[in-house]
């Protein structure tokens, strides 16, 4: 699997990311193409510390083993639920999305672990700089397969 933090990895999911337009329709779900840029900022946001979920009675209980679970699985199956602060419900302006996106995956190669500044998961736990990586990436490319890209 590819890593958000290495030169190569980066650039070629932001190529995935340019290929898309404001027309481009998904395979499955409910987002349009805008809708799913906005939504993929947020995941991202969390890891850097920008956006602040509280932790559930779900994550406490069932956490751990889904975080190992996620970790081994080669990707993300389709339509699975969205948590409730990642649903984009307007239509934002895909240029703006588009932009907001790729300079958020950018900072991974830019700044390095660094970037990362929430050490725990609200919902997995404690989260090494792997493991916030592979999240981020098997997150983006399961939407961005959504979106044929």
């Amino acid at each position: 699997m590819e890593s958000l933090f290495d030169q190569q990895g980066n650039k070629n999911i932001i190529e995935r990311i340019e290929k898309l337009s404001p027309i481009t329709l998904s395979e499955w779900g409910k987002m349009t193409v805008s809708q799913m840029l906005l939504h993929c900022q947020q995941p991202i946001k969390v890891t850097f510390g920008e956006l602040h979920l509280k932790p559930n009675w779900m994550g406490l209980l069932f956490g751990k083993s889904a975080k190992r679970k996620m970790l081994q699985q080669a990707s993300f199956r389709r339509s699975l639920p969205t948590v409730k602060e990642f649903r984009i419900t307007h239509e934002p302006d895909f240029e703006d999305a588009r932009r907001g996106l790729i300079q958020l995956v950018e900072r991974f190669a830019v700044e390095g672990h660094s970037a990362i500044r929430n050490k725990k998961h609200p919902f997995f736990g404690e989260m090494t700089f792997e493991e916030w990586d592979i999240l981020n990436w098997k997150h983006l490319n399961h939407h961005l397969k959504q979106f044929n890209v």
